[in-house]
């Protein structure tokens, strides 16, 4: 072989070669450089959270100005020192806009490629104010003790709590995604209950869309995560429907797809004789030790403390594919899910010290109602 050609074979070698290498690089700079600042700056952020000590200390406030002094140097002090008058309601709605208020950061320090899922997720405050405005309405309630003053769609629900009858709620609906469920609840096509759950159905399904259209760690973490909140939805629904003496014809239709639980799996449950017996059929399944832990509760009709559980397994699952991903979208996930954990111990503390009870009661009781 001339020398010529051996020369052109290790230039052509050596070109592949560079071009691997080069293709590799840019694919672990895309991966993972984006997550740089937005993940520093969310560690820098959970080393804020409470410590287990400062929420003992906020138990013995007493009183509730006194709460609310006490968190002035926390995360949430801007919205909590600006409150014209501090009673539970005000003090346990500023607790959960300051967690809109992270969602809304998160959303603008995310990659571009993944804040559409955050996106997504501040459309939960818009579903949660709609379907309680249409349900206080309906039971001749005062709409505006029940919302959220924040979301995209706060003019409208505004605007459905001025209006005066419900076909006219259908008209400022019009033209959205809730107009048609709200229209078959009109008919009485659906109950209540299922008006609820559709307005649900349609988040979950875009949220699991938006996961699954990503790639990589991005679509196996975020689907892992609108998988779990499903399964939370599904288990809650059928336990609670199971409690009611609902039957299995009626409750099939509260089942949203998506989840991680199997078709067979969530039939026997709608099927299983009464709730112990559902939850029974939980077993050999990802939830199956989560139900054992508080067995004992559900034997009680103690429904909260499951649904507890499994937001508790949520938030450790999050943890665990945020260590392994440590530049990934995992990490604002488990973030916000440790903020939404801190708030529920929070606000239960504020209703705790409004009921008068006791500072050593306050410190058992925290820990379980969170």
């Amino acid at each position: 072989m001339e020398v010529s050609t051996i020369t052109a074979i290790l230039d052509t070698t050596l070109a592949v070669v560079l071009t691997w290498v080069a293709y590799k690089t840019g694919q672990i700079i895309w991966k993972y450089t984006p997550y740089s600042y937005p993940n520093a700056r969310i560690k820098a952020m959970e080393a804020r959270l409470l410590s287990d000590q400062r929420i003992l200390e906020l138990s013995e406030s007493r009183t509730l100005q006194n709460f609310v002094v006490n968190l002035e140097d926390s995360d949430y002090g801007p919205r909590l020192t600006s409150l014209e008058n501090v009673n539970l309601r005000n003090v346990e709605m500023a607790l959960e806009l300051s967690l809109v208020d992270l969602l809304e950061l998160i959303v603008k320090i995310m990659p571009k490629r993944v804040r559409g899922f955050f996106e997504l997720l501040e459309e939960g405050v818009d579903i949660r104010n709609i379907s309680n405005v249409v349900k206080a309405k309906l039971h001749g309630l005062p709409a505006q003790d029940y919302i959220i003053p924040a979301g995209k769609m706060l003019p409208k629900v505004k605007a459905i709590i001025e209006a005066k009858t419900m076909e006219e709620i259908l008209v400022i609906l019009e033209g959205t995604e809730y107009e048609e469920p709200l229209r078959r609840l009109l008919l009485k096509e659906i109950s209540i209950q299922e008006f609820e759950l559709e307005l649900y159905r349609n988040y979950y399904t875009k949220l699991f869309k938006y996961a699954n259209s990503r790639k990589g760690e991005e679509k196996e973490i975020l689907l892992e995560f609108v998988k779990m909140l499903i399964d939370e939805r599904n288990i809650s629904t059928i336990l609670r429907a199971k409690m009611a003496g609902m039957h299995p014809e009626n409750l099939k239709r509260l089942i949203i797809e998506g989840g991680s639980l199997s078709r067979a799996t969530l039939d026997a449950m709608v099927n299983a004789e009464d709730h112990i017996m559902a939850i029974g059929e939980l077993e050999g399944t990802k939830y199956g030790q989560v139900m054992r832990d508080v067995r004992e509760e559900l034997e009680s009709g103690n429904i909260e403390a499951i649904e507890r559980a499994m937001r508790r397994y949520r938030l450790t699952r999050m943890r665990e594919l945020s260590q392994f991903y440590p530049l990934s979208v995992g990490v604002a996930l488990t973030y916000l899910l440790e903020r939404e954990m801190e708030v529920r111990k929070l606000r239960a503390i504020a209703k705790l010290i409004v009921d008068g009870v006791k500072p050593e009661k306050i410190k058992e009781l925290v820990g379980e109602v969170a």
